[in-house]
């Protein structure tokens, strides 16, 4: 297993960069997220990038998509990252997976050239708990006619708030399903989940919505996939977010001077920044080891996905506090950007199970403890 990106991946991950870099910088967030609207993502940023094929690239070229693989979407994610970019690309790429996954022919035909295309965003609803747990599947759905109407509710919907459709686990029987519940549906209510990060995220209430079956049968296999690939693409995204971090508190050293002298010339901070390097270094192998089993459909995929999560979202932590208290007071202010990345980092590490949640995993079902 190549634990560096090949040529193809090395171009997307340019492409995204260049796209990011010029029509995304942090600016463009901040300005998003001061402008007292109702926004929920850049619109127009995410035409662009679906029109440059960065939406939804693992989609299998037999499901009508690239067929570019986990990888792929795991470098335009840690590239999304190192701008906080506000646009649903997270919710995109697992989207035209499940759909892929568990949709009949016809589904597919019509739900995935929309998606690719931008034109659609669907946002997968699957945590009922304040904290992620996959395994509480209380929302219920019952047959009715040819349709079926759901009852339940979901929380912290990633990318949820104005997404023009909802793919939410539901329990039909005693089985797992994917439902589709569009937007403006009856019985459906949306709103906006408040969080620290200003990250688009939605709660949703549902009151016997109606709403579309994906597939027929037990999605309990897809469903778990589905989420394997959500947190390597988060562990990639916090890579972009820590590697971000990590620069820019490398350059503050640089030119912040103390003592008539650059505050990156003491020893100790230049030890601190080392570690931190290495540490990057190590967690990059981890999380493209993960979205390399997944496109491989490697046995211990499931398994490297919670490593890269688990060591993404402690990382994560703990760099992110390290570039805080090297930047000093400032660090904590809202006028310096090093605050949002402590912001994005900390609920991004918490998304589909923070380290604390994925070492309990890997102890229990991998290795037996």
């Amino acid at each position: 297993m190549a634990l560096i990106l090949n040529q193809d991946e090395t171009m997307i991950a340019d492409t995204a960069r260049t796209l990011f870099e010029r029509h995304a910088p942090v600016s463009t967030f901040r300005a998003l997220r001061d402008s007292g609207e109702e926004l929920a993502w850049d619109r127009e940023l995410y035409a662009r990038l679906a029109e440059s094929g960065l939406v939804a690239p693992n989609v299998a070229e037999s499901d009508g998509g690239l067929g570019l693989g986990a990888t792929a979407a795991g470098v335009i994610a840690e590239q999304a990252g190192h701008v906080l970019a506000a646009v649903p690309l997270l919710a995109s790429a697992i989207a035209g997976s499940l759909i892929a996954a568990v949709a009949s022919a016809a589904q597919k035909e019509r739900l995935i050239p929309a998606l690719l295309a931008g034109e659609s965003v669907l946002a997968l609803a699957i945590d009922e708990a304040p904290r992620h747990r996959p395994d509480l599947l209380e929302c219920s759905a019952r047959q009715e006619g040819a349709g079926w109407r759901l009852s339940g509710a979901k929380t912290a919907v990633i990318d949820g708030f104005d997404a023009d459709g909802y793919l939410v686990s539901a329990r039909a029987g005693g089985e797992a399903g994917v439902f589709l519940v569009q937007r403006g549906a009856d019985g459906l209510d949306v709103e906006r989940f408040a969080s620290v990060d200003s990250r688009n995220y939605a709660r949703i209430r549902l009151a016997d919505a109606p709403s579309e079956r994906l597939g027929e049968g037990d999605a309990s296999a897809a469903l778990a996939a589905t989420l394997d690939l959500g947190r390597a693409l988060l562990a990639a995204e916090l890579l972009g977010i820590c590697d971000e971090a990590f620069a820019r508190t490398v350059a503050y050293l640089k030119q912040r001077e103390q003592f008539g002298r650059p505050i990156g010339s003491f020893q100790a901070l230049q030890h601190r920044a080392a570690r931190l390097y290495a540490r990057l270094d190590v967690a990059r192998a981890a999380v493209i080891a993960a979205l390399r089993a997944i496109d491989d459909q490697a046995e211990d995929a499931t398994w490297l996905a919670s490593l890269a999560k688990s060591v993404m979202s402690r990382l994560a932590r703990e760099l992110l506090a390290e570039a805080v208290q090297m930047h000093g007071g400032i660090g904590v202010t809202d006028a310096y950007d090093i605050g949002l990345f402590v912001k994005r980092g900390q609920c991004a590490g918490d998304l589909l199970g923070d380290d604390r949640f994925h070492t309990e995993r890997l102890a229990r079902d991998c290795w037996g403890l």
